[in-house]
């Protein structure tokens, strides 16, 4: 019998594989096998959009019956992302679920190296106060030809892309009744 090279090396690659897999202890019997109950079992299904770049990528967020988040994942129905999600789109579950975040209002004065907690109405307050103290400062009622503009130039806005279009239009709409000109938005960015 003459053995060429090609025969050769294929009874050889036979042989050697069904060593491997006889060697592995392969059990080609029945078993019970029970599947993992999954943890989003019974959660509540929202979906939102990615808040980390102007894509807007879809997510779906699991929640628990406390409101508590459990799962974050890509929306496959989404009709800009399909699923998919970058690296930090798809680490999004950690916004809610973080030991570290933060979960007080912190302020650091001008001038200062040291930062202090205070409440919300504080920080409100003190956000709103800075607003007015601006725009009275910088507000234009007329322009040098003489017509009414009605402006303010020394505040501008740089949106967010974690918000959705109804969002955007209303705090447009409050940008413009403030009488900010320089509005943008970071999708545009």
């Amino acid at each position: 019998m003459k053995i060429t090279r090609r025969n050769f090396l294929k009874i050889s690659g036979a042989t050697a594989a069904g060593a491997v897999v006889g060697g592995l202890g392969f059990d080609f019997s029945p078993i019970e096998s029970y599947a993992q109950e999954l943890r989003i079992k019974g959660a509540k299904e929202t979906t939102t959009i990615c808040c980390f770049c102007s894509v807007g990528c879809g997510i779906i967020v699991h929640t628990d019956a406390k409101g508590k988040v459990i799962n974050a994942e890509g929306d496959p129905d989404h009709p800009i992302s399909e699923g998919a999600l970058c690296a930090k789109g798809a680490a999004s579950y950690q916004i809610a679920n973080n030991p570290a975040r933060l979960q007080k209002v912190r302020y650091r004065a001008p001038y200062s190296t040291q930062w202090k907690e205070v409440s919300w109405e504080w920080a409100l307050d003190r956000i709103a106060a800075n607003i007015k103290k601006s725009r009275d400062a910088s507000f234009m009622e007329k322009n040098a030809q003489g017509q009414v503009v009605n402006r303010t130039n020394g505040i501008a806005s740089v949106g967010s892309a974690a918000l959705d279009n109804e969002e955007c239009w209303l705090y447009s709409k409050m940008l413009r009744a403030m009488g900010l000109i320089y509005i943008e938005h970071q999708a545009r960015i």
